[in-house]
This record gives C-alpha cells, sequence and structure tokens, in this order.
C-alpha cells in the first residue's frame, strides 16, 4: 500500500508540474534578446527591434497590458510583426487593434508581413484596411529605407511564402545591396525557396518554436517542416555573414497549449561592434 500510494503521489505530482508549465507557457511570456554584428554598418551604430510573431488573436492580460508594460521598458527604433496576428477563423480584430493603437503610442513606426493565417481568413482586406488606418506600414513584397543617425538601413519585406504569395523580386526592387539589409517573413521556408536572397538578416516566425519540444528532442513537428524539423527556433547562419531569426511567438494554433517552449517576443539588436 505504501508502495502504492507514494507511486500515486509521485504521478499527482508530475501531472501537477506539467500542468503549471503548460499554464505558464502558454500564458506568460519572455522577452529573447539577441544582437547581430555587420561591418556594413558605421561605428557606433546601433538598430533595436521589437519583434512580434505569432499572436494567433492571443491577449496577455486585460486589452494586453502585460504586453505593453513590457514594451514600455524597452527602448526601440521600430516594431515588427511577422504575420499570424490573426487567426484564420478570427471575426473580431478588436483586441488586435488595441494592441497596435497602444504600441503606436511606444513607438510610431511599426511594419507588418502577412503570414498563412492572415490569408486563410476571410475578412483579411478588413483586417489590413484597420491596420493601414492605424498607420502600421505593410511590407508584402515591397520595401522602405530606415535611417538612423545619417545611416540607411533596407528594410524588405515579401507576403507568406508558405502559401505561395511572396515575390521576392519585387520585394528588393530597386534597394541598394551596400546598405544593410533586412527581410521581414512570416514563413522561414523562404530560405529553401530562392537560392539566392539579397538580406543580411531575416526575420521570421511561423513555427511557434514546434509550439511543444521534449527536453533532449526539442520541437516535435513544426508548420511546413514535418516531425523533428531542424529549423524551428532562434538564430541559423546561412553564410557570407547572412543569418535567419525564427521567433517562436506569442500565440498557439490546433492544440491551445505550450510546453518547454514559453510565449515570447524578441529584442534584437543590429550594431557595428565586433563580437568579443
Amino acid at each position: 500500500m505504501k508502495k502504492i500510494s507514494i507511486g500515486v503521489i509521485t504521478c499527482v505530482a508530475a501531472l501537477m508540474t506539467v500542468f503549471v508549465k503548460v499554464y505558464r507557457d502558454t500564458h506568460t511570456f519572455k522577452r529573447e534578446r539577441t544582437t547581430f554584428y555587420s561591418s556594413k554598418l558605421q561605428k557606433g551604430t546601433e538598430l533595436r527591434i521589437m519583434q512580434i510573431s505569432d499572436l494567433h488573436n492571443h491577449v496577455f492580460g486585460l486589452d494586453n497590458k502585460a504586453l505593453i508594460d513590457a514594451a514600455k521598458e524597452e527602448t526601440v527604433d521600430m516594431i515588427v510583426m511577422t504575420g499570424d496576428l490573426i487567426d484564420r477563423k478570427t471575426m473580431s480584430f478588436q483586441h488586435v487593434f488595441s494592441l497596435v493603437e497602444q504600441l503606436q503610442a511606444i513607438q510610431p513606426h511599426i511594419y507588418f508581413v502577412t503570414g498563412n493565417h492572415e490569408w486563410g481568413n476571410a475578412a483579411t482586406n478588413l483586417f489590413l484596411h484597420g491596420l493601414r488606418q492605424r498607420n502600421v506600414t505593410i511590407l508584402d513584397n515591397t520595401n522602405t529605407r530606415i535611417v538612423k543617425n545619417g545611416e540607411t538601413i533596407n528594410l524588405a519585406g515579401v507576403a507568406d511564402a508558405s502559401t505561395k504569395n511572396a515575390d521576392i523580386h519585387a520585394a528588393f526592387r530597386d534597394l541598394n545591396p551596400d546598405y544593410y539589409t533586412i527581410l521581414l517573413s512570416h514563413s522561414p521556408g523562404i530560405v529553401g525557396i530562392y537560392d539566392t536572397i539579397p538580406a543580411d538578416l531575416i526575420l521570421s516566425g511561423h513555427t511557434h518554436g514546434g509550439q511543444v519540444r521534449l527536453p533532449l528532442i526539442g520541437a516535435i513537428a513544426s508548420p511546413d517542416k514535418g516531425i523533428f524539423p531542424k529549423m524551428e527556433k532562434g538564430t541559423y547562419s546561412l553564410g557570407s555573414h547572412q543569418y535567419l531569426y525564427i521567433d517562436s511567438g506569442l500565440g498557439t494554433t490546433r492544440l491551445p497549449i505550450r510546453f518547454l517552449n514559453q510565449s515570447q517576443f524578441s529584442l534584437i539588436t543590429i550594431t557595428s561592434r565586433t563580437k568579443e
């Protein structure tokens, strides 16, 4: 009886631990910080970016107060949103619109590219119109230039590649490759579609980091990448000082949980300083 009792207690304790971890990873978020270095930038230049991805209409606190409070604590030059802010079944966009309005008060330079869930939502045109009304710059298959301290940085974007809406040639049209270039692409699969992408840094999402991960194994599955994907979160070198960064996102799809993979937004610094 004692052995059975100890076994039952152990199982209950283990299940409770998993439950608490699932709840924490799904309903609280962390700030993931990473830095990239480039000789294309003048000495002393730093560009700071907040990346939000794969929110899927999730809310953190009343009217996203927790997320807004965290954003207020950071100093960034721009906010980029790399798709799937909504779910394909989202009917009301008020949560996202309210979030954008509050973020605009913190940092007015907000850029967005579509994800597969925007393309799958029947009311996407209404959603995109609402973003434009709130002064969000939509960079689907187009580009712009950012100037900081007199230095130009290219910012390009593609519509979602996983739904075959990306046009890389349009995205980079008329850009000077001598300037440091950032590409926003919801799907990291863009790197497998085009042989050459003239960007120094690609910021993406889509994978949710696998959403559920296992110790020593990592992601079990990822959209478009199947079982045990090789690229699911974090930084990947593509060679020749080119990098892909995958943000594992804030929301969930299908299975409404995360495990060993806490919701996150990213704080990215791009600097001219040589890495020590």
